[in-house]
């Protein structure tokens, strides 16, 4: 088993990121849903990352990064990291979004790591995020703990 390398996280890791569309961030929203890593037990997808809309900025956020906004104990790693820039990565190639510094957008996570659900297919599959925006401090405590 490979050990996890731990990634040293603060607020200015997250990665900023601009729309090529206003309508664009529900868009992105719903897509971000259904990108994740999935079980291999069953039909469920763990979402990997969020967008955050904040001081009028926006950025692609892996959940962690969420909990360590909330200052909540995450064990972010490098590799959440990378598999946040793939996402974002291919957001942009969608034309989504545009990545505001690129150069803080790599390394990548290989796509054998993330799970794309297809729109159609989606009502197959179990969406499972892992923070949910908005959502009160007793809430993120319980979704911390799993």
């Amino acid at each position: 088993m490979t050990e996890t390398v731990r990634y040293e996280w603060t607020p200015a890791s997250m990665l900023e990121v601009t729309l090529s569309t206003p309508d664009n961030f529900l868009k992105i929203r719903e897509t971000l849903t259904r990108i994740g890593v999935a079980s291999k037990k069953d039909q469920t997808l763990f979402q990997s990352c969020h967008i955050l809309h904040k001081q009028g900025r926006y950025y692609i956020v892996h959940f962690k990064e969420l909990f360590n906004l909330d200052s909540k104990a995450s064990d972010i790693s490098v590799n959440d990291v990378e598999r946040r820039n793939a996402i974002a990565n291919l957001l942009m190639d969608w034309g989504l979004l545009t990545i505001v510094n690129p150069a803080q957008a790599i390394p990548l996570a290989p796509m054998s790591q993330i799970k794309i659900v297809s729109f159609k297919d989606k009502v197959n599959w179990n969406l499972v995020p892992k923070y949910s925006i908005g959502n009160s401090k007793k809430d993120h405590e319980s979704d911390a703990k799993s």
